[in-house]
């Protein structure tokens, strides 16, 4: 991957930088999202609207500040900004992992 290095151990690839409005870590957004280990198990994937970055995690609000509407592209997520130590609540994410997502930032509200 040809990955740039973000704040906090992140890095990112932005496929497309998108055309419309910018966020913040604080903004709410619509995306679209695949998350997956580096074995490439996908644990989750799905379209959230109306979400809060602020409720996400620390990787997510590193990350989907990288896109204007429209864009999409790929975070790359050490444990120490992703779910850590303890993994996810539900276990489909184990503890220390990096976890990867592709994203596509649909809207900015």
């Amino acid at each position: 991957l040809d990955a740039i290095e973000g704040e906090s151990g992140l890095y990112y690839v932005v496929n497309n930088p998108g055309t419309g409005d910018a966020c913040t870590a604080t903004s709410t957004v619509k995306a679209t999202y695949k998350g997956y280990l580096t074995n490439g198990s996908v644990f989750d994937e799905g379209t959230i609207d109306n979400f809060f970055l602020s409720n996400a995690i620390v990787g997510w609000q590193i990350g989907i500040p990288k896109f204007r509407e429209g864009g999409d592209g790929m975070l790359l997520i050490p444990s120490a900004i992703g779910y850590g130590s303890s993994g996810s609540s539900s276990g489909s994410i184990p503890p220390n992992a990096v976890i990867i997502f592709e994203v596509e930032l649909i809207k900015v509200y």
